[in-house]
């Protein structure tokens, strides 16, 4: 059975820093493009950005680009977000998920297993 657990997420002001984590069980975990998405209310979830099987390449949404960045351990099944300068338009819920890949896709519908979300709020 697979299972994406995100967490890291709370309640912070604007221009704080969060490292989002997310831990895996039950894929092989170093064959997985993994992904990291979000959802503000009243709006459709969207690509953040996604790292390679073995981290050495990611893709970012432009806007995150620079203030973004995915990374991952294989060794411990685990993959971050660290996310800087954090304004409240970053307010959402964070989700990662699993891909076979390898493309890094940016489309939700290729991403086949999915977390349960961590909910990430930045006050003004």
């Amino acid at each position: 059975q697979v299972q994406l657990v995100e967490s890291g997420g709370g309640l912070v002001q604007t221009g704080d820093s969060l490292r989002l984590s997310c831990a895996a069980s039950g894929l092989t975990f170093s064959r997985n493009v993994m992904g990291w998405f979000r959802q503000a209310p009243g709006k459709e979830r969207e690509f953040v950005a996604a790292i390679s099987w073995s981290g050495s390449s990611a893709r970012y949404v432009d806007s995150m680009k620079g203030r973004f960045t995915i990374s991952r351990d294989n060794a411990k099944d685990t993959v971050y977000l660290q996310m800087n300068s954090l304004n409240p338009e970053d307010t959402a819920v964070y989700y990662c998920a699993a891909s076979l890949g390898p493309p890094l896709y940016s489309n939700r519908d290729y991403y086949r297993y999915w977390g349960q979300g961590t909910q990430v709020t930045v006050s003004s």
